[in-house]
């Protein structure tokens, strides 16, 4: 048992903490505990809190908590933060993910609002909800369609209306994406020089194209997902900059730039002046309306008017989580240096390279720069790899050997991907592990290279396989995978930094930052120090910060008393040998490239000069 003692450093609302012993159940808190319930968990503290209450009694202070809803990709997590940062509950549901062909992957948001009702009913058991200040979502950058009446619109051919949700990793619109990028308009430029299929303005045109009847026309709005939540809880509809912002080419200054919408075939946009795709816009923590309507605070299990915040696209959340946190002490690069020279990396379904500026810097393929997208009065550029721990939960489940793997994992108590890591250790013997695979190359691409490439025809590629189908060449295409993922990440990072940014140091959140080979090959590879956050759930801990900052007890989203706290360990290892040669070999393809005299994130015939270029493995 031991006891916390927080410093009141509240840059970015982040501190850190220092543990000494204390007699046990002194405060009569005893070891979280998990308790599976239906689909989800829900982990909460267990005992006598009467010792902490008493403690707050005594100040007359009555402890303040905040909810955070994390839509992911797969499922719905909450917290319920307290006013110290702290995680009192926790619980998640998974979500339904439709794919009724190659590339085209939707979900619902009638089941996507069920799953955050059910975990906040969870999270908050036990709990006066009088003492709930504020609510905040988070949620995938996914593109939610309604009617005028607001219900679900079918997204699909088949006329599916519960499936009225595309999905970010959606690449249906390729062809549009293409057009649009066609016409070099000067909003590009803000993107990277390039529009992503994953951003909204593609996927509209695909359904004024291909569903113009069933869809297009009975639209009465479309929602970025964040968005959306934000409306169901509050009856508002107006729009966070967040998402306005990063994925649908609204300018914080400028506003909507009707010349672009002309010329790409949404004119009908404009007629209406915006409404259906957002002109009201809000900063993220702002308060929305007059917070829970009676109907959603009824869904939630929370009271009616609660206070609700305009949201934020669910890796901003993490970035926002992590970016600020106090290391001091730590011998860190960036102790002595500005925020900027940090980046926040998120790392789940897909990965996120968030890196912040004090004014504005373009990078080829690399999405922004976008003002006040993430921390207010700093410019974002975001990196990112579109399949990261898809990509491995792909390469691992579709391995032959992948059955031997599930019973060995489970006979040992042990999840898949600790089981895989053990294994390494034993088949390494003296060397370093990353000397395994020195024979052994994955290209991560096989959802399209997202930064700094910017190209979604690209394919992925193993190179070096025999013809043994045993456990350890799973284990070995496993660690090349998630090598070839540092390796992107270290692709993303030398963009940025040619540029103008100035990074010394990685700030690892989201679910494969649990992995200890994931995080060791990042550090490794991209030769940075990295630092992971003592609570683990830092999208979460970035939502809630949210909802205290709507609730009106903190000025904004960089003075809120929601303290994060830093592991004391920061995993910091130099590149090995076999590091430097995989660099060597994964940089080879697109150096050459780059050589041929053309911007490396131009796609024109990109995707035959790399296949060729394959040999060089």
């Amino acid at each position: 048992m031991s006891a916390t003692v927080r410093g009141n450093n509240w840059t970015l609302g982040v501190s850190l903490e220092a543990t000494f012993p204390l007699p046990p159940n002194l405060l009569g808190l005893q070891i979280t505990e998990t308790v599976e319930e239906g689909w989800g968990h829900i982990s909460k503290m267990k005992g006598n809190r009467e010792g902490l209450f008493k403690m707050q009694s005594e100040k007359q202070d009555p402890v303040n908590y905040y909810v955070g809803i994390d839509v992911g990709t797969a499922s719905v997590r909450a917290a319920l933060v307290d006013q110290f940062g702290t995680i009192v509950a926790h619980a998640d549901q998974s979500i339904q993910i439709w794919e009724p062909k190659p590339d085209h992957y939707e979900q619902s948001s009638d089941d996507i609002w069920a799953a955050c009702c059910t975990v906040t009913k969870k999270i908050i058991q036990g709990v006066d909800v009088a003492w709930i200040r504020g609510l905040g979502f988070d949620a995938t950058c996914s593109l939610v369609v309604v009617d005028k009446q607001f219900q679900p619109l079918a997204v699909n051919y088949e006329g599916e209306c519960k499936r009225n949700i595309i999905l970010w990793m959606d690449h249906r619109a390729a062809s549009q994406v293409d057009r649009i990028n066609g016409t070099q308009h000067s909003v590009l430029s803000y993107v990277g020089g390039v529009m992503s299929v994953e951003m909204q303005p593609p996927k509209l045109l695909w359904m004024k194209e291909n569903l113009r009847e069933s869809c297009w026309e009975k639209a009465g709005y479309f929602f970025d997902l964040p968005d959306f939540l934000s409306w169901k809880a509050t009856g508002v509809t107006a729009r966070s900059l967040c998402p306005l912002v990063c994925k649908w080419t609204y300018s914080p200054d400028k506003g909507w730039d009707d010349s672009f919408w002309k010329v790409i075939g949404l004119e009908d946009l404009v007629a209406d002046k915006y409404e259906k795709i957002g002109n009201q816009v809000l900063s993220p923590g702002a308060s929305v309306g007059n917070g829970l309507t009676p109907e959603a605070a009824k869904d939630l299990g929370l009271a009616e008017g609660t206070a609700v915040a305009a949201s934020l696209i669910d890796a901003h959340a993490g970035g926002l989580g992590v970016i600020g946190a106090d290391v001091k002490g730590h011998n860190l690069p960036c102790e002595n240096q500005p925020v900027t020279s940090r980046l926040a990396v998120i790392c789940g379904t897909s990965s996120c390279h968030m890196g912040i500026s004090d004014a504005p810097i373009f990078v080829p393929g690399v999405w922004g720069p976008y003002y006040s997208a993430m921390v207010p009065g700093f410019w974002l550029n975001e990196g990112g790899q579109s399949a990261t721990g898809k990509l491995i939960d792909h390469v691992v489940r579709g391995h032959v050997a992948f059955p031997e793997l599930q019973a060995k994992a489970a006979a040992s108590a042990q999840n898949i991907y600790t089981y895989l890591n053990s294994h390494l250790d034993l088949i390494k013997k003296s060397l370093p592990v990353g000397f395994l695979t020195v024979d052994l190359h994955v290209w991560p691409d096989f959802h399209g290279n997202r930064s700094p490439l910017a190209d979604l025809t690209l394919k992925g590629m193993v190179v070096g396989l025999t013809l043994y189908q045993g456990l350890d060449e799973l284990a070995l295409i496993y660690l090349a995978t998630i090598q070839a993922i540092a390796l992107g990440t270290r692709h993303i990072l030398e963009t940025m930094q040619s540029a103008g940014h100035h990074i010394s140091t990685l700030f690892l959140c989201g679910g494969l930052s649990k992995n200890p080979l994931f995080v060791e090959m990042h550090a490794d590879i991209t030769g940075k120090p990295i630092v992971l956050s003592k609570e683990v759930e830092s999208v979460l801990v970035g939502a809630a910060i949210l909802g205290a900052c709507a609730s009106g007890d903190f000025a904004s989203v960089q003075t809120p008393p929601l303290q994060w706290n830093l592991l004391p360990a920061v995993v910091h290892l130099a590149m090995t040998m076999s590091s430097l040669l995989k660099t060597q070999i994964f940089q080879r393809p697109w150096r050459e490239w780059e050589k041929s005299g053309k911007s490396c994130y131009q796609t024109t015939g990109i995707k035959d000069f790399m296949t060729r270029s394959m040999k060089c493995f």
